[in-house]
């Protein structure tokens, strides 16, 4: 529930009433009528600050005093005090009782809510208060309501009868929360109803005898709102969560979750907050699939944690599942469908002035057949830093120590030291930027064999022991010219900003590592790199230190961009291509002198149509590589983005060489989509989104919802069909489908009412990749 719907009621009691009282209370009458203010909503920053001795101001067409007895304001009476106003037809003060009334179109208003009544009374020394036939409605956020009759116990004790809330607006009667008495005691976190009940179009669907719910921030034990959906997979989804307030450092989540089709799954959500950090453990339990009975139980979990004390940082992040479908078949908040593995890890970090240190563990649970990762046995970094050595060098010195593991007989275990030191001299301006850096790579594996043979042919060329020497230098500088220019009518400024490195990288025999280049799939934690135009300027191509490439090579590229008269960039297109002064063909015979030419950009045109591509193309062989594009048009609540991308054959096996491409594609990689919304008629929109693999001809997903949203609920109806799996190019696709009906309560938060929601499969869903927004 939203802190509008927690609060109504204390907001609603203790400014509405107490309000006019304190101000009749210090009431003196004034000749200039104060201006009249509207009922809008008036931030905090807007309001008045200590309200409560802001002097008070009264204004009436006649007032009437006899002494010792009573003070009678009639005609137009109007009290004001700081952001708050109060007008009456009549108001009387009687003394020495102290009691205030007021009669005839009352109304209170302070900046966050307006509260109408046809009569209140208020005793100024006991500051017991009536209310009679209330109204209010809040001014800041949605919600609005009555009540035959407030009561207010001096400061104590609050109490309401017949009282109702909802966030629809005036004459909109599509839904109300009721009940017959509602109480309050002042210190209180918590309101008690009873007799609630929730009311469609004034009819009742929902009661219950008694309900206890926060009004402010607070946490309660207890039922929260119930969720309703139904898919073609599960059937009728029903959750009712319940909430446990354990302790102000320790709460829970327990969600039975009842599956038509499949049987009851228990959600469960223990968060915890200690000194040293916070985190979260999750799980679901399915005792019984009854879709997949031959799987017995199934189960996810997921222990997520974080800290910092001093000098000290914490993480942890470990999730695993009961069986490698586990996420084809079950909607799942541990992991996605697409999801290949389960991270496993878990690292301490200490950081100094000058230097840090990590040590960390890493596992991976393989969500395929026949997959097997290697874990960290562990892992300790340690990096030191000396900045502006001399006033005008960096130096460095990275180090790690890993200790892989594996369970897979056909690879080795490996222990790795790793030191780089690194000497940097970087020379900078505004316009200008160089950078000389050189350093020497020098690595030692202890590889072993307790699981796999050392004359297996796999790893026939593996020593058991390796010293690895690779020096490195790179020169690297960057221009920016800058100049402006006159076109289409308006101004513009273009910037060109080549850039030029030189990179060495000596060449060494690294045959004798398991390393993805010379051994298929090999790699302990190295895997090659997709080369775009910011990849042409890195130092490895790898994702590790596996396999270090070889280089002697000049890297040369260019960005230019446009910007408006705004200085808003409209347009940038980048290249760049390297050129390889001895590339050996001993491991290449097609190696050229070239490498592909990489490009990109990006336009946006009158903030509403944008397109963005890359491609690699190989002008030495007159073929593309990869490339891909993405067009947006966007106006009001419409939006259309259409996308497509392309992989060469040649090139999706140079970079997986330990994958069989070839049952999967005959042609390389060519999918199209699209994905659009737009309103549709007076509060109902549209939502689809189709996509395509035009080169096996085969649909990817194929997902539309159609959503009715009036000013205070909403109900969608979606249907999805999806790629489920496809074991090679020759068999049938196996397709998911689903189709949900949902309901939610707009203005009392996402776990209100019928929680909206949508069993979207894989859906790859609308993502924005536009930079260009400046």
């Amino acid at each position: 529930m939203s802190p509008t719907a927690r609060s109504f009621l204390a907001t609603m009691i203790s400014l509405a009433l107490y309000g006019p009282a304190l101000a009749f209370a210090n009431a003196d009458s004034a000749d200039t009528p104060c201006p009249d203010s509207e009922a809008r909503c008036i931030p905090p920053s807007e309001q008045t600050q200590d309200v409560n001795n802001a002097p008070i101001r009264v204004v009436a067409d006649r007032a009437e005093a006899q002494s010792n007895e009573k003070a009678i304001y009639s005609g137009n009476v109007e009290v004001t005090q700081g952001h708050r106003k109060m007008t009456a037809d009549t108001a009387t003060l009687r003394d020495p009782e102290r009691i205030v009334t007021a009669q005839g179109d009352v109304v209170f208003n302070d900046g966050q809510m307006m509260v109408t009544s046809d009569y209140l009374q208020a005793n100024l020394d006991t500051e017991d208060t009536t209310l009679n036939n209330a109204q209010y409605k809040m001014l800041c956020t949605p919600g609005r309501g009555e009540a035959k009759r407030v009561f207010k116990n001096g400061t104590t004790f609050y109490e309401m009868e017949d009282g109702t809330f909802t966030t629809c607006p005036d004459e909109d009667k599509s839904w109300r929360f009721s009940a017959s008495k509602i109480e309050k005691e002042e210190d209180s976190l918590f309101a008690d109803l009873y007799h609630p009940k929730f009311e469609v179009m004034n009819v009742p669907v929902f009661y219950l005898p008694y309900l206890r719910v926060p009004v402010e921030d607070g946490r309660l034990t207890g039922f929260l709102y119930p969720s309703v959906s139904w898919s073609d997979r599960d059937g009728v989804e029903l959750e009712t969560p319940f909430y446990w307030n354990i302790h102000p450092q320790l709460d829970a989540t327990i969600t039975p979750k009842y599956m038509s089709e499949r049987g009851v799954q228990l959600n469960t959500n223990i968060r915890y907050l200690a000194p040293f950090g916070y985190g979260s453990l999750y799980s679901e339990y399915l005792p019984d699939d009854q879709l997949n009975p031959e799987l017995d139980e199934r189960w996810g979990f997921n222990w997520k944690h974080s800290g910092v004390q001093g000098h000290w940082r914490y993480e942890a992040d470990y999730s695993k599942v009961s069986d490698i479908a586990y996420f084809q078949n079950i909607d799942s908040d541990v992991g996605k469908r697409e999801d290949n593995t389960l991270l496993q890890t878990g690292e301490i970090s200490y950081r100094g002035l000058d230097w840090n240190s990590t040590v960390r563990v890493r596992d991976f649970q393989a969500l395929t057949e026949n997959t097997s990762v290697y874990r960290l046995m562990p892992q300790l970094d340690l990096n030191y830093y000396a900045p502006q050595t001399l006033g005008w060098a960096d130096i460095s010195l990275p180090a790690q120590l890993s200790v892989f593991a594996s369970d897979d007989p056909n690879k080795p275990e490996a222990t790795r030291t790793h030191l780089a030191p690194t000497l940097s001299i970087p020379f900078t301006r505004p316009w200008f930027s160089a950078t000389a850096e050189a350093s020497m790579l020098y690595t030692h594996y202890d590889q072993r064999f307790d699981n796999a043979s050392p004359d297996a042919e796999s790893t026939a060329k593996l020593s058991k022991s390796v010293e690895r020497k690779i020096p490195t230098l790179r020169l690297h500088s960057g221009l920016v010219l800058e100049r402006n220019f006159w076109a289409m009518g308006r101004n513009f400024s273009q910037t060109l900003e080549p850039q030029v490195q030189y990179l060495y990288i000596k060449d060494v025999n690294q045959s004798d590592i398991y390393n993805p280049v010379n051994y298929n799939g090999g790699g302990y934690d190295t895997a090659r790199l997709q080369t775009d135009y910011y990849g042409l300027f890195r130092g490895n191509q790898f994702s590790s230190i596996d396999f270090i490439n070889p280089a002697n090579q000049l890297t040369y590229g260019a960005t230019t961009r446009f910007y408006d008269s705004g200085y808003k960039e409209r347009f940038n297109l980048s290249f760049g291509q390297i050129y390889y002064f001895d590339r050996s063909s001993d491991d290449d015979v097609d190696a050229f002198d070239y490498s592909a030419w990489a490009l990109e950009g990006e336009a946006n045109f009158n903030d509403n149509f944008f397109v963005r591509g890359s491609m690699q193309y190989d002008s030495n062989l007159s073929e593309l590589q990869f490339g891909n594009a993405i067009a947006e048009y966007r106006q009001s609540g419409f939006y259309a983005q259409t996308s497509y991308r392309y992989v060469a054959q040649d090139y999706i096996v140079s970079t997986l060489p330990n994958r069989d491409i070839s049952k999967l594609t005959d042609d390389g990689l060519s999918q199209a989509g699209i994905v659009t919304g737009f309103p549709l008629w007076n509060g109902l929109s549209f939502k689809g989104q189709y996509w395509r693999d035009l080169t096996q001809d085969v649909m990817l997903e194929n997902q539309f919802s159609l959503t009715y949203r009036s000013d205070c609920w909403v109900i969608g109806l979606s249907y999805n069909e999806y790629l489920l799996s496809r074991s090679n190019i020759n068999s049938d696709p196996e397709y998911d489908n689903n189709v949900t009906l949902s309901f939610s309560l707009l203005g009392l938060g996402a776990q209100s009412g019928f929680n909206f929601s949508t069993d979207s499969g894989n859906a790859l869903g609308y993502r924005d990749p536009f930079a260009l927004k400046n």
